[in-house]
């Protein structure tokens, strides 16, 4: 249960006088001494004594290009005791842009300092409840932001060797030093080098990048909301989702100093990312999936499957990836946007990432890693589980669109489209997905629409989708959107509000030990619902001109078919019995991705359209689900496996209308 603010004083003095008699009374414990029964770290070490010190690790790069080599910030904070014990401790890490310019968390903290220029407030919760449990806690300052050396590269060599740097010098791999200039060495002669990176959005993105290394000395990363491909950030298979390109957010979050002298970093990032969304070097240095076979640190994923900030894709593409590596994983499905779990799930979050982390870095053996791989949050706050994910029995079953009894409005089903089978809509820039999806079962000129009679059966879809079109337009450049819609009431999180999900409430509750200047209390959320006539639940955007080459858009020919695949972010959702499901195909899905230069119409050959989803069960479930048969899926094969209910008591990438 969470500590409330007016118990706190009560129990920190007791905490206090607890801790203080057990380092009189107890031997020194040996490193890594799991506690019996499955018990967890305990507080029993002193935060207002704890050690607080900056370091300058040397990244050995040049990325502002003065000749000399970088030097980026560690703000560093860990007990003071372990040392005196002859213990060496292990490091939790968080690498962001953010601590300056904008802050972390739902509170948008920042690091603060005394007129010494010593650390005093450690933005978030994870110093006050960690070190006291003998963990150190380790704040990096990318190169570019805040005190550190060099330039903002937006998910490059220099984003990423910031934070490796950092790795390697808890490791004494790499030089560390006591000020931004001066030659006084700093070793880090405390830590046994076993180091946990953990953060949201931009830095949940620097630990896929620095896992992505293979970096000695990483025992597992906690990215949330990250981002595994900067490309699939700004653009979808040649369609852009933002107006701009990474040297916006570069010149966003670098500190002045950089800003004046980072020109030549800024034009590289205008150059090598063409608004044209063509694929570039630029790019394929910033795209982590295919390394994911180099990765040697566990991983604990953490989505929102309605983050429209850091999309659904990043997620699927990256946990698919580990794997095939063979990386141990687990992951929470959330039915928020961009917001972090501490602001969804506090008491549950805390707890097992608690158990993660002791699992993980000190070796405990608590079971963490034989319970469910998968969290997924199926209603607010009502939360399922399932053994992996996705489940054993799921199976892509193709699926094909036809033409229906009215124009635009057609069938989803197991059986091809007849030859000569077509649907045409004509791009309106202006409509998007909760505008088609609303019209569902109304003909209208900008979509068409193909939908399942109601549900005998609830459907699971678990995972990543596909939808091969095949389309003829009428101009030169068009795009394309492919949305899967829940047709039916439902009350889930508002994630199109401002909080995407949550409100945050007055209340605060307290995480872990505080000293003057660093408060581990935080105002309390709560879910944030809507009652809907329909769910949204999995999208997909690319460019028709990438028909040929993924990777580089041409110019299309009018009146001449164009086939390519659209890819559908992953998702986990139940279509409940008596609900519907529908695809939609569009053009420009209005805010989520830019329109091209033409308002083409598109007719699509439906003979030669095939989408493609993850279905528990298999075709099976679908037929059963469709059309009320009696065959069911063998046990082995059930929609449910693994799966128990359990209640719950301007654009960047980090926050709900910001990155952070």
């Amino acid at each position: 249960m969470p500590i409330r603010v007016r118990d706190l004083r009560l129990i920190r003095v007791l905490l206090l006088a607890g801790a203080l008699l057990a380092a009189l009374l107890a031997p020194a414990p040996p490193a890594y001494a799991a506690p019996p029964g499955g018990e967890e770290s305990k507080p029993v070490y002193s935060y207002e004594n704890a050690v607080r010190e900056s370091v300058w690790v040397d990244t050995r790069i040049d990325g502002d290009g003065d000749g000399k080599s970088d030097r980026v910030a560690a703000d560093v904070i860990r007990p003071r005791e372990p040392a005196r014990q002859g213990r060496k401790i292990p490091v939790i890490m968080d690498a962001s842009p953010y601590y300056q310019c904008c802050g972390r968390g739902n509170e948008s903290q920042k690091k603060t300092y005394d007129e010494d220029g010593d650390v005093v407030q450690f933005p978030l919760y994870y110093d006050n409840f960690f070190v006291p449990r003998g963990y150190a806690f380790v704040a990096v300052d990318l190169a570019g932001t805040s005190r550190s050396d060099g330039c903002v590269d937006v998910g490059g060599r220099s984003d990423v060797q910031s934070a490796k740097a950092v790795v390697d010098w808890l490791n004494g791999r790499a030089k560390g030093y006591t000020t931004r200039t001066g030659g006084q060495l700093a070793r880090a002669d405390w830590s046994d080098g076993r180091t946990g990176m953990i953060g949201k959005s931009y830095d949940g993105t620097i630990a896929n990048g620095v896992a992505a290394t293979g970096v000695e000395g990483l025992e597992t990363i906690v990215p949330i909301g990250a981002i595994s491909s900067w490309y699939d950030y700004y653009f979808q298979q040649g369609a852009p989702l933002y107006d701009s390109g990474p040297e916006w957010l570069s010149d966003y979050v670098e500190s002045p100093e950089a800003r004046a002298r980072c020109a030549a970093v800024q034009q590289r990032l205008v150059e090598g990312a063409p608004r044209s969304g063509d694929w570039t070097g630029l790019w394929q240095e910033r795209n982590h999936v295919p390394d994911a076979d180099q990765v040697k640190a566990s991983v604990f994923l953490v989505h929102g499957m309605q983050d429209l900030n850091v999309r659904a894709k990043h997620f699927g593409q990256w946990w698919d990836a580990l794997g095939e590596a063979g990386v141990e994983r687990k992951i929470w499905l959330s039915q928020t946007g961009h917001v972090d779990p501490f602001d969804f799930r506090r008491a549950d979050w805390v707890r097992t990432l608690h158990r993660w982390f002791d699992h993980e870095l000190l070796g405990y053996d608590n079971g963490i890693d034989e319970e469910p791989m998968a969290d997924v949050e199926r209603a607010p706050d009502q939360w399922s589980t399932d053994r992996q994910w996705p489940p054993s029995a799921t199976d892509t079953v193709a699926l094909h669109p036809d033409e229906g009894e009215r124009p635009g409005i057609g069938t989803l089903t197991t059986k091809p489209a007849p030859a000569g089978a077509e649907e045409s809509f004509t791009d309106d820039p202006k409509r998007g997905e909760a505008d088609w999806a609303a019209q569902a079962d109304k003909p209208t000129p900008d979509k068409a629409s193909f939908v399942t009679g109601p549900l005998t059966e609830d459907l699971r879809l678990s995972g990543s989708s596909q939808i091969t079109v095949t389309a003829t337009p009428n101009a030169t450049s068009a795009h394309l959107s492919a949305v899967l819609v829940d047709l039916g009431p439902d009350t889930v999180r508002d994630y199109t509000a401002a909080g995407e999900g949550i409100n945050t409430l007055d209340e605060r509750t307290c995480w872990g030990a505080e000293r003057p200047g660093d408060s581990p209390c935080y105002r309390e959320t709560e879910a944030d619902t809507a009652d809907v006539d329909f769910t949204i639940f999995a999208r997909g955007w690319a460019d028709l001109g990438t028909y040929a080459d993924p990777e580089q858009g041409r110019p299309l020919t009018p009146g001449e078919p164009h086939t390519l695949t659209i890819d559908i972010a992953a998702a986990d959702h139940v279509v409940p019995k008596g609900h519907r499901l529908a695809l939609i195909v569009a053009g420009t899905d209005a805010g989520l991705i830019d329109p091209p230069a033409a308002t083409p119409k598109l007719t699509l050959d439906l003979a030669r359209t095939e989408a493609r989803l993850p279905l528990v069960g298999g075709a099976r479930a679908f037929t059963a689900a469709t059309s009320g048969a009696s065959e069911r899926p063998a046990p082995s094969e059930s929609r449910y496996e693994g799966l128990d209910r359990e209640p719950a008591a301007h654009r960047v990438p980090g926050g709900t209308s910001a990155t952070h």
